[in-house]
């Protein structure tokens, strides 16, 4: 959405406070606010005859971007007792824009195709409601009027414009799937957050909300999170949360969200970065959310965690929590922190504070469009304080990847990650991980690999579950676990992909790099060894060799031949680098493989 947007939705008489958006300068600040009367002079006397005689467009008035053919944003104008043929080509357009926002779609009521705010009277506001009501009827989906409001020109007929959000679940999918990773120093307050979030019940305090989060004994004992965790809050078409709070199970969830958020819980404390970085790179998590706890500010891994969903160009937010700890004035210190932090050439962000309803709204739209935009929430565990903000901004987040770029992955080969490995009893094996192309059914018949000697070896997919709940087709993009029935454990590994026969993977021991040396003590040079995070790969490597260069030193940057130590991995050209070693760090891409051919002798 444009900066020029917030002429708009602030002062006036719709629902909601005052809304702190992006203001016209670009600049955080009260964005959304309607232009003022002086402003809005009967300066352009070409009024066009559609416009109503109480309607004269100014030079100053407010606009949208115009509207785009593709994309799930729909601009009308009015939708007042259209004609039997007019309904039926609205509905064939509702289902476009529908798919196009892969079950979610944005109606902007009292806007000209031209992005001009024009606004309705109460009248036809209320009928154009209704007509589009019965569209979302006919097509199976339901309507959400997320935000209205007054477009003052200076008329003597107060005009509204109205943003409706339309929710349809695809016949052929279950829910719309978003994964967040969630970020964050340790104990700051990600796992009681998560737990508040799905449970549906204020923590009291002590951590009562995360037990549920917890995999292990020792996680409960000291408080903090290990291992990496999902949890599910749902949303129904109606907007409406769906979660733990009325005793439903898994299942349950699943078949009534039409919207399913799943939070990556990732570890906080510094010795277990590893494991934070796997879930970072080898999940695909859309977005990440960093929680900042509100008395500590700035401090421990945040800053690294930031740096590297960055790296990973993962668009981030910020929570920051423990607001019923500290005055009001320490809250707004730990914000103009962050803003500083945000703002700083390497990060290049604006950073935007939610304050009300109409700011989720509009901070949700704007992430999605501009990795730029970081929307920070202030908000209580304990209390609730600003919750429902965090909620609303969930609800109304849309998918990043469109319809067209889904299809592209279905129809390639099957390529499954494996990122977990299980053995449940009169189950057997059972591996989970995400789907990154194709569609896997039950019965598929794939291969896994790369064994230490590069082999792959058959298998046949017993039962799929998404979300803890049955699911019959898995498809490009979505996380699952899969039976697998009496394999062998011991033959598989994390790392490993599971791929249509038919495709031949190219498997490597060595591959070429292009990386930039984020941060080393001395000198970064050949012999070095790292501990290199490519997707779900992860694996020590020695620098066979730096091109062009004896050494690299911090912010330098080169083409590296690196080398797998323990067993050859199955790698893409293009695939994003991020290494490590105690201080060490670095990221790039995969710029060339060096393949090995099954009969090779290991090296």
């Amino acid at each position: 959405m444009d900066a020029r947007v917030s002429e708009l939705f602030c002062s006036g008489n719709g629902h909601g406070a005052a809304s702190q958006g992006v203001a016209s300068n670009g600049k955080p600040g009260n964005g959304y606010s309607v232009a003022p009367k002086k402003a809005c002079v009967k300066n352009n006397k070409k009024s066009k005859g559609r416009y109503s005689r109480n309607f004269k467009p100014s030079n100053n008035t407010p606009y949208l971007p115009p509207e785009a053919e593709e994309g799930n944003i729909e601009y009308k104008l009015k939708l007042v007792n259209p004609t039997q043929y007019r309904f039926e080509h609205l509905a064939t357009q509702m289902k476009w824009r529908l798919q196009e926002g892969r079950g979610e779609a944005v109606y902007q009521i009292g806007v000209e195709d031209n992005g001009m705010l024009v606004g309705l009277s109460e009248e036809d506001m209320r009928a154009s409601l209704k007509t589009l009501h019965k569209l979302a009827e006919k097509v199976g989906a339901d309507i959400t009027v997320l935000r209205e409001r007054e477009v003052d020109y200076d008329s003597d007929v107060p005009r509204k414009i109205s943003e409706v959000l339309i929710r349809k679940v695809p016949d052929d999918q279950q829910f719309l799937d978003l994964r967040v990773a969630v970020l964050g120093n340790v104990d700051s307050g990600k796992s009681t957050l998560l737990g508040v979030l799905t449970q549906g019940e204020l923590d009291n305090g002590r951590g009562r909300a995360r037990l549920n989060l917890f995999r292990h004994l020792h996680e409960i004992q000291t408080g903090r999170t290990s291992s990496i965790s999902f949890e599910i809050l749902g949303f129904n078409s109606k907007g409406e949360v769906v979660n733990y709070s009325e005793s439903r199970t898994a299942e349950e969830i699943c078949e009534c969200a039409s919207k399913m958020i799943t939070f990556i819980d990732l570890a906080g404390h510094h010795k277990y970065l590893k494991t934070t970085i796997f879930g970072l790179t080898s999940y695909c998590p859309d977005f990440a959310m960093l929680v900042v706890s509100a008395n500590t500010g700035i401090a421990g891994t945040t800053r690294e965690h930031l740096g590297i969903a960055m790296a990973l160009k993962v668009p981030i937010f910020i929570v920051i929590s423990k607001v019923d700890l500290c005055t009001r004035a320490t809250v707004e210190r730990t914000v103009r922190q962050l803003e500083r932090v945000l703002k700083q050439p390497g990060c290049n962000k604006v950073p935007m504070v939610v304050g009300s309803t109409d700011d989720a709204v509009t901070a949700a739209q704007q992430f999605a469009q501009s990795p730029n935009i970081t929307p920070i929430f202030t908000l209580s565990s304990v209390s609730g304080e600003s919750l429902d903000l965090l909620k609303v901004f969930f609800n109304t987040i849309p998918p990043l990847s469109n319809s067209k770029e889904q299809e592209e992955l279905m129809q390639q080969l099957t390529e499954f990650q494996v990122d977990e490995i299980y053995t449940v009893p009169e189950v057997g094996t059972v591996v989970g991980g995400t789907l990154y192309s194709g569609i896997c059914r039950e019965g598929d018949h794939l291969v896994v690999g790369p064994t230490d000697s590069g082999q792959f070896h058959q298998l046949t997919i017993g039962s799929i579950q998404r979300n803890r709940s049955a699911c019959r087709v898995l498809r490009a993009g979505q996380a699952a676990t899969l039976a697998l029935g009496n394999f062998d454990r011991s033959l598989l590994r994390k790392g490993m992909v599971m791929v249509s026969p038919e495709m031949d993977p190219t498997i490597c021991w060595m591959f070429e790099a292009e990386i930039v040396l984020l941060f080393h003590a001395k000198t970064f040079h050949k012999g070095f060894q790292v501990t290199v995070h490519i997707g779900n790969v992860r694996q020590t490597a020695t620098v066979e060799a730096v091109y062009g260069k004896e050494e690299l030193r911090t912010g330098e940057k080169a083409v590296v031949l690196f080398k797998f130590i323990k067993h050859p991995e199955y790698l893409k050209v293009g695939a994003k680098v991020l290494f490590r070693e105690g201080v060490t760090k670095g990221i790039g891409h995969v710029t060339k493989l060096q393949p090995i051919f099954l009969g090779e002798p290991q090296q």
